[in-house]
């Protein structure tokens, strides 16, 4: 019998049985969405789409009014802009035609790229699909997350992590959004080259209402507190909060004191 060499054979990887029949022991317990732990985080899913919807959505633009003396006409310039608001990619359009007053508005662009609005979408993207995920062992492995130490640490940490990331890519795109405000508003008739009294005298007539985006903003803050809340309803099921079963038997079945005289 010709013997396989031991470098030949397949590596054959072996799971522990006490973990296979954890994890195949789905039991579904909605007792924890009554709970803070199971319910915050049903909030922070919800407020997660809000986040990315109202943000990543988004299409405006923005139209000025552009008039002439020779020839004498008027004419009407728009900006179409949005999500990822790189507005220096955000051409001018003339109507009826590209070309008026002697200017081929296709060559002129709005200023700024304000493209960092993507963290902020993309996080609330990743943010969504946890909360699945911890909700799903939440419901379905109540026992696995509340048995183990190594799960709620885990999840402490992630969203310790999570509520720093809210923090800061709020605030980032809450400056931006301003920024972007700045530069679709009266102001681009200041910054448009071809609008001065010898060539073409323009007035800004209207932009895109920015509503849902200043809901965006508001919506990233609530997530913030939502996530630093349940730092504490998760902490609370860590090892850091709870004694040990080491301490907790040396508090029960430790020698008592001795009875005075």
């Amino acid at each position: 019998v010709l013997s396989v060499p031991l470098l030949l054979r397949p590596a054959v990887l072996t799971l522990s049985p006490s973990f296979l029949q954890r994890m195949s022991s789905f039991q579904l317990n909605l007792n924890p969405l009554k709970e803070p732990l199971g319910f915050i985080k049903v909030l922070e899913w919800i407020a997660s789409i809000f986040a990315f919807a109202t943000c990543g959505g988004f299409k405006g633009k923005t139209e000025i009014q552009g008039t002439c003396s020779k020839p004498n006409e008027t004419k009407t310039i728009t900006a179409a802009f949005g999500y990822p608001f790189r507005l220096n990619e955000a051409s001018f359009q003339g109507y009826p035609h590209a070309n008026g007053c002697d200017v081929n508005w296709n060559n002129y662009v709005l200023i700024g790229d304000y493209s960092s609005a993507q963290f902020y979408v993309t996080f609330a993207g990743f943010v969504f699909l946890y909360c699945l995920a911890a909700l799903l062992l939440y419901v379905g492995y109540t026992n696995l997350y509340r048995d183990s130490r190594k799960l709620p640490m885990i999840d402490f940490v992630v969203i310790l992590v999570a509520t720093f990331l809210w923090l800061v890519s709020t605030s980032a795109w809450a400056k931006a959004l301003t920024d972007i405000k700045i530069a679709t508003g009266h102001g681009i008739v200041k910054e448009l080259q071809p609008c001065s009294p010898q060539e073409v005298t323009c007035s800004f007539v209207s932009v895109t209402s920015m509503g849902s985006l200043n809901v965006s903003v508001i919506f990233g803050f609530l997530n913030m507190i939502l996530w630093g809340g349940n730092a504490w309803f998760v902490y609370k099921e860590t090892s850091l909060h709870s004694p040990s079963n080491t301490s907790a038997s040396h508090s029960q079945g430790g020698i008592p004191p001795a009875s005075g005289i």
